[in-house]
């Protein structure tokens, strides 16, 4: 592994101010601007009621390019309807510092969906499951001495937590709103050594997001979207976004998030089973000026489990 310079590599500035302090704080999980496509990992209640149908989900993030170090993302869903009132999936996360910090979140989710209009359905939904968390501190070194004169670097870390997530989803086939926790146990990753206070706590993350389809003409849809997330510790993060469908095939639109980027969004539909896209982030926080952005992509792929929805007839998924 390269050694980190300070000056020069920031590597540990990144990855490190997340997870350590004098103080403990709250850690931030990985944040996402194609959030409407990654449902299933924010919200256990998120549902599709779309029977016989398994939907699978990949999404990778690269956030912050050119800053050694900087966060990468990795997240993978799947999950199907079982009957008309049960859903149920398993949902994927691997969060990479700088080849130091690795998070891997692994969960099954079940979601119990609801009638409560003529149009309309609530799902309630939890998940259950582990965290793996890791830090190397092999060939970390700081700019002047060795590592081994920091007591908060002396140790690698390898810890595994046990954790719960709750949420509710209410839909229809034109808007959405979510409301959720995927991990109500908090846990503490680095403990107390010689005296020194080295912690990083993992607080009960919330997330509100929201979603609806404006039909223009035959043609054209637009869909605007938003998703908050708060925890203790940490400031409000809140996206919005706005895309515009056309053919029910081609989308692209623009994102704004709070005091942190400007985003670019674009999909394409390339069979009524199977959904591509990429994301970009332009840095507007202070981090700007040491990185060229942000990159996402995701790709979503439907599987017609019994062969009875199969065709163009099928509506697309919408979010």
């Amino acid at each position: 592994m390269k050694h980190l310079n300070i000056y020069h590599k920031i590597a540990a500035i990144v990855g490190l101010t997340f997870l350590m302090s004098v103080q403990s704080f709250a850690q931030q999980d990985p944040q996402f601007t194609q959030y409407m496509y990654n449902m299933s990992v924010i919200n256990p209640a998120y549902a599709t009621a779309d029977e016989a149908i398994l939907n699978l989900g990949g999404l990778y993030r690269a956030q912050w390019v050119g800053i050694e170090g900087a966060p990468k993302t990795g997240t993978f869903f799947a999950h199907t309807p079982i009957n008309e009132k049960i859903e149920v999936g398993i949902s994927f996360v691997n969060d990479n510092i700088g080849d130091i910090v690795q998070e891997n979140n692994i969960y099954a989710d079940f979601a119990y969906v609801l009638p409560v209009g003529l149009d309309s359905k609530l799902s309630l939904g939890i998940k259950a499951g582990f965290t793996f968390f890791d830090v190397n501190f092999d060939g970390f070194n700081l700019q002047s001495g060795n590592t081994s004169t920091d007591l908060a670097f002396n140790e690698n870390v390898n810890k595994t937590f046990p954790n719960l997530g709750i949420g509710a989803f209410y839909f229809t086939d034109n808007y959405y709103i979510g409301l959720s926790a995927p991990n109500m146990l908090s846990s503490k990753h680095l403990e107390t050594e010689n005296g020194v206070r080295a912690t990083g706590v993992e607080n009960v993350h919330y997330f509100l997001t929201g979603g609806y389809v404006f039909d223009i003409n035959q043609n054209l849809k637009l869909k605007p979207a938003f998703m908050a997330k708060s925890v203790k510790g940490a400031p409000l993060a809140l996206d919005i976004t706005a895309n515009v469908l056309i053919n029910e095939k081609l989308e692209a639109g623009l994102g704004y998030r709070l005091d942190d980027a400007i985003s670019g969004l674009i999909g394409f539909r390339i069979s009524p089973e199977l959904k591509i896209g990429y994301a970009y982030d332009f840095t507007t926080n202070n981090l700007g000026s040491y990185n060229s952005g942000s990159h996402e992509i995701f790709i979503l792929f439907d599987v017609d489990l019994f062969g009875f929805k199969g065709g163009y007839d099928r509506s697309p998924r919408f979010f």
